[in-house]
């Protein structure tokens, strides 16, 4: 078979896997507490649910707490493993039913190009920068999604589904998703052909 044919089925295979399933795992493999927690930051002090000490609305001594910081980190850490775990089994069973065996080199790579700034970008500050840098602020501040609380009053959010923080972080996901599976392609390639 043309090696150039091989390359192209391995990426398209492994786009599918780092495309496809990222709204699988931003959407169902993340619980809400994960998604409400892993853009919190500051020095206060915040339950597990994130909820700022001295704001809690019953008695919650005894519970560990942490900076919302440290909150942020550890929630973000947790969707990037589950994320990453998803990713790279999907990467590895469609390659096989294919008849294709990703070296584990190859894999690493694609896991920490992915991983890694999917971990920086759900942090929000990075978002964010790109956002100002490519003028794209106002359309995250016009764009924003109408939440009912637990009383049924109306307030924006504009980081969840709906809103264009969201359609923002799935377009930057997905593109990383297209580099990933080159450079895995490309180290799974560069010294044998199929197997």
């Amino acid at each position: 078979m043309n090696r150039s044919v091989e390359r192209l089925a391995l990426f398209g295979c492994l786009l599918a896997a780092f495309g496809e399933i990222h709204p699988f795992c931003d959407h169902w493999a993340q619980d809400s507490e994960t998604a409400r927690c892993k853009r919190l930051y500051g020095d206060h002090h915040v339950y597990r649910d994130g909820v700022r000490v001295g704001e809690e609305t019953a008695d919650r001594s005894g519970e560990p707490t942490m900076t919302a910081s440290a909150r942020g980190r550890r929630a973000v850490a947790l969707h990037v493993a589950t994320y990453t775990a998803i990713q790279t089994g999907a990467a590895v069973g469609l390659a096989r039913a294919f008849g294709y065996r990703v070296p584990a080199s190859a894999l690493l790579a694609g896991a920490v190009i992915n991983g890694a700034t999917h971990a920086a970008l759900d942090r929000g500050a990075l978002l964010l920068w790109l956002a100002d840098k490519m003028g794209q602020r106002g359309y995250i501040e016009h764009c924003q999604a109408v939440r009912l609380d637990k009383d049924g009053a109306a307030h924006a959010e504009i980081n969840g589904p709906g809103s264009a923080w969201i359609e923002l972080d799935a377009a930057l996901h997905r593109i990383v998703g297209v580099g990933a599976a080159a450079v895995t392609t490309w180290i799974a390639t560069r010294n044998r052909g199929l197997k």
